[in-house]
């Protein structure tokens, strides 16, 4: 299971919010630059990067940085969400050497433009399946959409994505333990036909290890890792099955 540290910008800055709600965020780096050097420093095989400007308001701010953390990453694959609604978005971004970006308001309401995206890049189109009880949201997790979470996962399936990030905002930054059930049951749903991925929520090692167990190819670990309940070495570990919890 890969682990993908965060780098979540909003107004320039590193941050992590709570549910998504805009007023409760804490700022970790005034540079968003050196978290992403510090998780590569740390060994991130992967680097997970969030416009919040962008999929709040559908256009970015942050392009810049985003391209800085890019060429810092160098070999290391870099992927990119947030506020990407459009064909020009999306190859943007790639040009600017991502090595995926995830649509996530655009895969609800434009299923044709992820459909062609997906077409176009083939393994570089992933769909971010971010619910609230449920019901798939959007515009930052501002809005719910009349999809549900396992009606978006089918159209990424049918889309050819490449992966479903996974995301229950109910548990977002509250540190309090993953959407376990609801990740298994997306993956016996799609896993057979796409990896997922899983964010929000977790803890603690051993929450890495129950999303494992369920069958998630990946995990993303924003808030623990930045407020240091565990290292990213020991993160690695966990999700390799070598860590003991």
């Amino acid at each position: 299971m890969e682990v993908y540290p965060p780098v979540d910008i909003r107004g320039g800055r590193c941050v992590q919010l709570v549910q998504g709600d805009f007023d409760r965020e804490t700022v970790f780096f005034e540079d968003p630059v050196e978290a992403a050097r510090r998780w590569l420093a740390q060994g991130a095989a992967w680097l997970h990067v969030v416009d919040l400007n962008g999929a709040r308001g559908g256009v970015s701010t942050n392009a810049a940085i985003i391209e800085d953390i890019i060429n810092v990453a160098g070999d290391v694959p870099v992927q990119v969400a947030g506020g990407l609604r459009s064909p020009a978005d999306v190859e943007r971004v790639l040009g600017h050497g991502a090595a995926r970006i995830v649509l996530g308001t655009a895969a609800v309401r434009d299923p044709e433009m992820l459909a062609r995206a997906a077409a176009d890049h083939p393994g570089q189109i992933a769909v971010a399946v971010e619910g609230r009880r449920g019901m798939a949201v959007t515009d930052a997790w501002a809005k719910e959409s009349t999809l549900t979470v396992t009606e978006l996962a089918a159209r990424a399936v049918d889309a050819g994505a490449a992966a479903i990030m996974y995301t229950d905002v109910v548990v977002e930054g509250m540190l309090k333990g993953p959407n376990v059930a609801g990740t298994r049951d997306l993956v016996e749903q799609v896993g057979e036909h796409l990896p997922v991925v899983a964010s929000g929520g977790v803890a603690s090692l051993d929450d890495i290890v129950r999303l494992r167990e369920a069958g998630a190819a990946g995990v993303i670990i924003g808030s623990a890792l930045y407020r240091g309940a565990f290292s990213l070495a020991e993160a690695i570990q966990a999700a390799a099955g070598e860590a003991r919890c």
